[in-house]
């Protein structure tokens, strides 16, 4: 009995830490009409976090696991991950609500984690990484790469670029968003004007063990640069003239009259 009582105990202790969970709506699915079956659920997910680590405080709102915006703490302001959301984010009122949120967060780290050190795990599996670009491929035209990060948790890590071993300089921001499962992902932008003979490399550090995941990028089905494409056209325009003259010479030698013999 006194074991049930102290398991109980603990669970007790625990229940304010639902709180900290994702906030996640998602449409009814029971009594659906008929005419409403080839519908989809969508998912809004709210969720903030606080950590012993970088970043010390966080706040990611997705659609369906596509980050929409995130939270600059030290400006107080909502950071729209795409220019189209920007007149979202300027229109929230609910800054107020967000740092009373951050607090509550801060209190609960501190007065529960001493009591649950050694006995919830600091970290579950590894961050995978990969580098793609955000429009297609072409030599001499601005792109971006992006950086992606998966199977994160808890999101504390550093991300850093490299060029051919040298480190990148004026890297954007690093952009946090929560998934289904308690788990986070993470996205690096960098903005370059690609080169045939360039090697890029993201290097992504947990903190909490020191992990460091490493993924590279170098050019793969570039589309034709427009240099290419003007030595194309002058080398069809130049064959087409050669075409056209053999053509002629061919229709004068034998249309010439036949000799006596």
């Amino acid at each position: 009995m006194d074991h049930d009582q102290r398991q109980g105990a603990a669970l007790l202790r625990l229940l304010p830490l639902l709180w900290l969970l994702p906030q996640s709506w998602t449409a009814p699915g029971a009594l659906t009409p008929v005419w409403q079956d080839d519908l989809q659920n969508h998912t809004f997910l709210h969720a903030i976090y606080c950590q012993n680590g970088t970043p010390s405080v966080g706040l990611s709102e997705t659609y369906d696991e596509d980050q929409l915006f995130s939270f600059n703490f030290s400006q107080n302001t909502r950071v729209p991950r795409l220019p189209e959301f920007t007149d979202w984010a300027q229109k929230a009122r609910d800054t107020s609500a967000i740092f009373f949120d951050q607090q509550f967060c801060q209190e609960m780290i501190q007065g529960i984690g001493p009591h649950l050190e050694g006995q919830i795990p600091v970290s579950r599996g590894i961050p995978i990484t990969e580098v793609f670009t955000l429009k297609p491929l072409e030599f001499g035209e601005p792109n971006t790469l992006v950086c992606f990060v998966s199977n994160l948790f808890p999101p504390t890590l550093t991300v850093n670029w490299q060029h051919h071993s040298d480190p990148v300089e004026e890297v954007g921001p690093t952009f946090i968003s929560a998934v289904d499962g308690l788990s986070f992902q993470a996205f690096s932008y960098l903005n370059f004007t690609p080169a045939p003979s360039d090697l890029y490399s993201c290097l992504v550090t947990h903190e909490i063990d020191g992990y460091t995941a490493v993924a590279y990028w170098v050019p793969q089905n570039a589309l034709p640069s427009d240099f290419l494409e003007n030595v194309l056209c002058g080398m069809a325009f130049g064959l087409g003239v050669l075409g056209i003259i053999v053509g002629l010479v061919l229709i004068i030698y034998f249309r010439r009259p036949c000799s006596g013999d």
